[in-house]
This record gives structure tokens, C-alpha cells and sequence, in this order.
């Protein structure tokens, strides 16, 4: 197998998505150059640099980190098309016009390198239209490759060959998508457009429908058909006013132009809501009025009726909300379709149109009923697919009802549903693969080589296949943790608790995972199940189970678990086989600590780390602290250690949180010799190879060593700063109080500057610092309204 190595990338178009891109290939380190037209003012890049300035403004940040802006090369079409001769990839993101498309293509087909491949990033035009006019030699190197927005948090791509594209180049694409940038790629067919987007737009119309019909206003509709159904919890019209009225217009106006033969045409049509707001100039979020408008600190939502907008904040009745927390599956659909209730009907309906789509159009689509499920899954954010539910919810019970619906002319046209739904099936997915109407037979997933890399795939209802909850073999489970291997030289352990939270049963999960690890294997794995679908990796100390401890004999009696906690990051730390974290999504306070102990730390692309406890009203008792003096002391090499002491002091004053991983090596939460994984389906994989590398090379952790601080003249200095923050009215007299204790522990405490003292000192004034706090009625507060609320109160 020879490799294909993106060494450059060109994304022709600085619009929106265009940018976007670009900022996602440099923050999987892939040099970008960014095309677009001269300006006609100005310097002849500007377009592009006004596009890379405002990368640095968006928000959620395209970046990794924003500084790293300025590393994108800037290059115009009519000067820099010689650059595209060092580019392997190119990908076309301008706007959606046939005839632009073309008269760019003209342009750059000449310059392009014999083995590049050429890819355009449109939403939904034919790809095989789109090639017309080249030789057959670029029109098999030739694809579609659709990023969703935003390119950096959605996980789908969709990849569409046309009929003379090369299969070869297709595999390549896939495997530089799926590791380097990622994402999830599906496969889609050359329809218009493709299968998220199809399928996510035609719902939002039956959506748009369903609701006039039962007299629902946009803010119950969000509510209903948000978190609630386990999708994005925007809901369908606030999404829309995220994506842009106009884009939305746009996707429908293609479905018109493109599907005059399809059944559900008479559903295309723009909803007459929508095309009012448009021609208004009210395109969403971006004009500050779509479907909602805020106003000061209200949103409003628009009255169908009138056009006004008026007060929103409707919700769900409490007799639906009640149907839609029912665990069943079969139940709950059961009581959405035998409701009076017409928001249960209004849900009912919806499912149904969907369901009754997707069989209809399955073959014409996609290759299998899997790919239908990743593509809502990933591009539309959720939870679980259209034909996951229909299966999970009664698969001939389902098809009975949408029969039913369609003969009695309830539903949104008349096409019958296809035979194969009625073949006695129980379902679309197996474990023999996922069912294709073309093939008339199951198809198994791709056995590309990069998915060799997941050790466990995205999985599907039905499937049956191994998961990370439940694979390999067992050595301990409780209700906290879980540790096991897959037969190999690498011990895992997983935590069972509430987002991650580390008690007592995690703590003695830990220091078993060691003892076995360092008798019977070459490494321990701190990998949780739920890694690649945003969950956290730890939300930090559990204070719930504190209270009963608190309750009964004050902070005193707390002061021994605190001892624990840091004794059992102590023990991993100096194992004397290799600790990996690997680390995913929220990363705060005793979850930092705990893979700040680590060996080594190997992090998805989109973790959030950082030591948040003054949120709390207490400060980092886990060894986070030490930790940051051990990590000055490192970084000055000799020189002014209080320089390098300043920023990790305020990480943990401020409560600093990552937004991304590249931001945690930049704020020091990670080591520059720590890896980002940007495919959190491959953290466990590479977690796994780096910690028997280490073995390999002989690995021996760190001796213990003492550290020099800064002691009472540094703590002098930093409290300087405090005093102006506290005066300026920027922190309360609490958060002052904090910052002195969080200082004092850094700084060593009331020793002289240049002062030698062991681990065990510090760690020492951190629990003495914690446990004193506990006492004090504002952190108090604190800890309650957190508990309560989950938000932090400023006192």
C-alpha cells in the first residue's frame, strides 16, 4: 500500500466555509493556501486577509488556536495560480453557481499537479454536471466533498464520486478526511443534494408543514423537536435562522429546480413564512432576525399570523414532555401516534413523513440504510438516525401505521412504501451490515485500512457489534469503574461514574488498575466509552459524594479523601509502567489533575481542559498546583521562574478553560511531546500504541526530585496584581481570597525565594488550603448553587 500524504491543500473561495476549511486543514497542521478574487481596492490579497481576520472573530473559533491565523498563505486567481502546481488537494468553496463554478474551473484546470486531487465543496449541484468540460484525465480525479457548518465541530463529510471517478482516489480522500481532519466520512450518491442534506431539509419542511397544520408556534415546535428528541437542542427554526434563511432557501429552491419527478414535490415548495422573511431581508442569525429577533435581553419569536414578532418561551406540554422521557422506544411511539394531544400528533406526523421518505428514496440516495443514519447522525447532530428509530421503535408495527397513514391520504403524498419494508424484516440493520435496495442484500462496513485504526466504529441500532462498554475481557467492574483489555499488553480502565467524576470507587478503581498494569501488562489506558461522542473525560472531583462526609463531621473529615485523591495521582505518576490519558471533551479540575499525572496525554482535537474549582470556591487540591510549580520551575531552566509561574497562576485564578486542545499545549495543560488526535474514534487506538512505545523504550518515570519556588517575594509580586483586580472591581473580595491561597501554593508558601521543597509540601498547602475553604460560608454557597443550578454563583 503506498501512502498518500497531503503535504498542501487549496481551498479556491474565502467565503464562509471556504475559510472555515482552510482554518481546519492548519489546525490538523496541513499547510493551506486561501484563494479568491483580487480586490479592486486595496491590496490585491484583501478579500482573503479580511476573510482570515474575521476567522479570529467567529464564534465557536474555527481555530485551534487563533494566533496560527497568520499561517495561512494568501493568494488571489489572477496572480498565484502557479501555487496550485505544489497543492495535492484542491478544494473548490465558492458560491453555489453552476456557471461561476465553471468559469473558475476554466480557470485553475491548467495549473493543476498531474496527481492532485480536485474536489468541490458544494451543498447540493451534480457533481458529474460539474465536470463537464474536463479531460478525462482530471475528470477521474475529480469528486464532491461536502464539509457541514462548521467544518471544525461537524463531524460528516460526505464524499460523492461521479461515474469516471477514480475508486483509488476516493480511498485516499477517505483515509486523509477521516484521520488527519476528523470526520466521518458517508458516501453518497450524485443526487441533489446528496443524502444530509435531502433528507435534513425535506424534515425541516414537513416540520414547517406539520406545524401550520396543528397551529404550533416556533418556539413549542423548538422545544418539541430539540434535546427532547435527541437532537440539536436548537431545534428545527432556530437552526435554520443559525444556517441562514437564505441558505435554507437556496437548498429548497435546488429541490424544486432538480426533483420535478419526485413524489414529495409538492412538498419543495418554499413555506410562505420563509419566503417572506427572506424578501424582508430577515435571514437569521446573521441580520439579527430570522424566526426569532432578539430584543435587548429577550428573543422573540415571529407569529405566523401576523408577521409580528412577539414574546417566545413556549414549551412542550407536560403530557408530551412525559411520553418523550419514556425509555421505550415502542412505547413511546405507540403513545405519540394514540395521543389526542396535538403536539403528539404534530410529532407522530413528523416521524411518520419522515420514515415514509427515507424508504421511498433509500435506493435512490445512498448505497445502504447505515449511511442514511451517520449522515443525520453527523450533519444534522442526531442522537440516533431515521432508521435506527423506526427499527428500535417496532419495525413492522412502524411500516403498519405509515401504510395506514398514506392509504387514509394523511400523509404528505401517496407513493406507497417500497416491498422490501414488508418482507418480514425486523429491521435495516444487522450484523451482517446495513441494507441496500440496489444490492438487495446487506452491505458490511468499509474495511479501509484507517478504519483499522478504530478499535471501536461509530455503532448502529441493531448492528450487535462490541462496544467500548462492554468488549474485551473484564478484569474488574463496579458501579465506578470498569477495567479490562482486549487481550493484549495494554490495560484499560474505563469510568462508569457521572460525567467522569472521580470518588472514592474511581480512586480504588485507579490504584488496582496500577498494581495490575505494572504486575501483568506493558501500560495502563485511562479511556472512557462514550470518548468519541462527546463525553466528557472528567468533570472533576465528586462533591456530591463529600456531602454525606461533610455532613456529619465537617471539612475535617473531608481533609483524608483529599489526602487519598492526591496519594492515588501521586501512584500514577510514578508507576513504573506508562500512565496514557486519553482525553476527550470536558477535562475540568480533578479530571486536569488526574491527566496532568499522566505519563503521557493523548487528546481529541476537541478537548476543554482546564482548573476550574475556584467556580466552586476552592482551589485545585489534586496536585494541580504542584503540578504548575513543578512546570515553571521546568520551563525557566534556571532563569526568573516567576516569569513563567504568572500564566499557569492565572489559568487557575481565572479558571481558564481550553477551547481547544491546541489551545491546552499553548495555556501549558499539556506538554508539547503530548498528541492530538483529531478522530476521537482513534483516541483509544493511538492512546494504546503510544503507551507500549514507551514501554518499549525502556520507559522509567521520573525520579523524585525536589523543586525551587519562588516563595514569599513571588507571592508578593502576584498579589500586587490581585490587589488592582480586587480594587478595579474586576474579582470580589472571595475570588481575592482565592487568588492569595492559589498564590501562596504555587509560590511555595512562607519560604524564601530560591527555596528547595519536595512534592509532598505542596501538596500539603493545597490540602490545607482546600479544607479551610470548605469551612468558609461563601465557598459554601458556592458548592450549593453549583449543585442546584450547575451554574457557578459570583459572590
Amino acid at each position: 500500500m503506498s501512502n498518500f500524504i497531503v503535504k498542501k491543500v487549496a481551498v479556491l473561495g474565502a467565503g464562509v466555509m471556504g475559510a472555515q476549511i482552510a482554518a481546519h486543514c492548519l489546525n490538523a497542521k496541513v499547510p493551506v493556501v486561501l484563494f479568491d478574487l483580487p480586490a479592486k481596492e486595496g491590496p490585491k490579497n484583501g478579500i482573503v486577509q479580511r476573510a482570515i481576520e474575521n476567522l479570529k472573530k467567529l464564534n465557536p473559533a474555527p481555530l485551534g488556536n487563533k494566533d496560527d491565523a497568520s499561517l495561512i498563505q494568501v493568494a488571489n486567481y489572477e496572480d498565484n495560480l502557479d501555487l496550485l502546481a505544489g497543492c495535492d488537494l484542491i478544494i473548490e468553496a465558492i458560491a453555489e453557481r453552476m456557471d461561476w463554478k465553471h468559469d473558475l474551473y476554466k480557470k485553475v484546470a491548467p495549473h493543476i499537479a498531474p496527481n492532485a486531487i480536485f474536489a468541490s465543496n458544494t451543498s447540493g449541484l451534480s457533481i458529474t454536471d460539474l465536470s463537464e468540460g474536463f479531460d478525462a484525465e482530471l475528470k477521474a480525479r475529480y469528486c464532491g466533498v461536502h464539509f457541514f457548518n462548521p467544518p471544525r465541530y461537524m463531524h460528516l463529510v460526505e464524499l460523492i464520486p461521479t461515474a469516471t471517478t477514480k475508486p483509488a482516489i476516493l480511498d485516499q480522500l477517505e483515509g486523509f478526511l477521516t484521520t488527519t481532519l476528523g470526520k466521518g466520512v458517508v458516501r453518497a450518491k450524485d443526487t441533489p443534494n446528496f443524502i444530509a442534506n435531502r433528507v435534513g431539509v425535506f424534515g425541516i419542511l414537513s416540520t414547517l408543514n406539520q406545524a401550520e397544520k396543528f397551529g404550533l408556534s416556533v418556539d413549542v415546535v423548538d422545544d418539541l423537536t430539540g434535546a427532547k428528541l435527541g437532537r440539536a437542542k436548537s431545534g428545527t427554526f432556530r437552526t435554520s435562522d443559525v444556517v441562514g434563511l437564505d441558505t435554507m432557501g437556496h437548498v429548497i429552491k435546488t429541490m424544486q429546480d432538480t426533483l420535478k419527478d419526485d413524489p414529495f414535490y409538492g412538498v419543495y415548495g418554499t413555506p410562505p413564512l420563509l419566503a417572506k422573511l427572506i424578501e424582508k431581508g430577515a435571514l437569521g442569525q446573521k441580520t439579527g432576525a430570522g424566526f426569532y429577533k432578539k430584543v435587548g435581553k429577550d428573543i422573540l419569536r415571529i407569529d405566523a399570523a401576523t408577521g409580528e414578532y412577539v414574546v417566545g418561551g413556549g414549551k412542550a406540554d407536560d403530557f408530551v414532555a412525559r411520553i418523550l422521557k419514556d425509555k421505550d422506544p415502542v412505547k413511546r411511539m405507540k403513545a405519540l401516534r394514540e395521543s389526542t394531544n396535538p403536539q403528539a400528533q404534530f410529532l407522530w406526523a413528523i416521524f411518520r413523513d419522515g420514515f415514509h421518505y427515507i424508504a421511498v428514496h433509500l435506493e435512490s440516495i445512498a448505497d445502504n440504510a447505515r449511511d442514511v443514519d451517520f449522515a443525520m447522525r453527523w450533519g444534522f447532530g442526531w442522537a440516533i438516525g431515521p432508521f435506527e428509530i423506526w427499527q428500535a421503535a417496532g419495525w413492522q408495527q412502524i411500516a403498519t401505521w405509515v401504510k395506514e397513514d398514506i392509504d387514509a391520504g394523511k400523509a404528505l403524498c401517496n407513493a406507497p412504501l417500497p416491498s422490501w419494508v414488508f418482507d418480514g424484516r425486523t429491521g435495516v440493520h444487522a450484523a451482517d451490515g446495513s441494507y441496500s435496495p440496489a444490492k438487495k442484500a446487506n452491505v458490511a462496513r468499509s474495511e479501509l485500512p484507517v478504519y483499522q485504526r478504530q478499535i471501536f466504529r461509530a455503532p448502529v441500532v441493531g448492528e450487535g457489534v462490541a462496544d467500548g462498554a462492554t468488549a474485551g475481557t473484564t478484569f474488574f467492574e463496579d458501579d465506578s469503574v470498569r477495567i479490562w483489555h482486549q487481550n493484549d499488553d495494554v490495560l484499560v480502565i474505563s469510568f462508569k461514574t457521572k460525567m467522569h467524576t472521580i470518588g472514592p470507587g474511581v480512586i480504588a478503581g485507579l490504584k488496582m488498575a496500577i498494581a495490575e498494569a505494572e504486575k501483568n501488562f506493558k501500560g495502563l489506558v485511562i479511556w472512557h466509552a462514550d470518548a468519541a461522542n462527546g463525553g466528557a473525560f472528567s468533570a472533576g472531583a465528586d462533591l456530591q459524594s463529600m456531602l454525606p462526609l461533610f455532613m456529619s463531621g465537617g471539612a475535617k473529615a473531608i481533609e483524608p479523601m483529599v489526602a487519598e485523591l492526591q496519594q492515588a495521582f501521586l501512584n500514577l505518576k510514578y508507576a513504573s509502567v506508562p500512565v496514557v490519558a486519553a482525553v476527550a471533551g470536558l477535562t475540568l479540575g480533578g479530571g486536569c489533575e488526574l491527566s496532568l499525572h499522566a505519563a503521557k496525554r493523548v487528546v481529541a482535537m476537541e478537548s476543554y481542559i482546564g482548573l476550574v474549582e475556584v467556580g466552586v470556591g476552592l482551589i485545585p487540591a489534586g496536585g494541580g498546583l504542584k503540578e504548575a510549580a513543578l512546570r515553571a520551575a521546568h520551563d525557566a531552566k534556571g532563569n526568573d521562574i516567576l516569569q513563567f509561574l504568572k500564566n499557569y497562576f492565572l489559568n487557575a485564578a481565572t479558571a481558564v478553560v481550553s477551547k481547544s486542545a491546541i489551545e491546552a499545549k499553548k495555556l501549558g495543560y499539556l506538554k508539547s511531546s503530548d498528541v492530538i488526535v483529531f478522530n476521537a474514534y482513534e483516541l483509544l487506538h493511538v492512546a494504546k500504541v503510544e503507551a507500549r512505545a514507551m514501554f518499549d523504550a525502556g520507559y522509567r518515570p521520573h525520579l523524585k526530585a525536589n523543586v525551587p519556588v519562588v516563595g514569599r517575594n513571588g507571592l508578593a509580586t502576584i498579589m500586587a496584581q490581585l490587589v488592582n483586580m480586587r480594587d478595579g472591581g474586576f474579582i470580589s473580595a472571595h475570588d481575592y481570597k482565592l487568588g492569595y491561597m492559589i498564590a501562596e501554593v504555587v509560590c511555595g508558601g512562607d519560604v524564601d525565594d530560591g527555596s528547595v521543597v519536595s512534592e509532598q509540601w505542596l501538596l500539603d498547602l493545597e490540602r490545607k488550603a482546600f479544607v479551610e475553604l470548605l469551612n468558609n460560608p461563601k465557598t459554601q454557597e458556592r458548592i450549593m448553587g453549583m449543585m442546584q443550578t450547575g451554574k457557578p454563583v459570583r459572590n
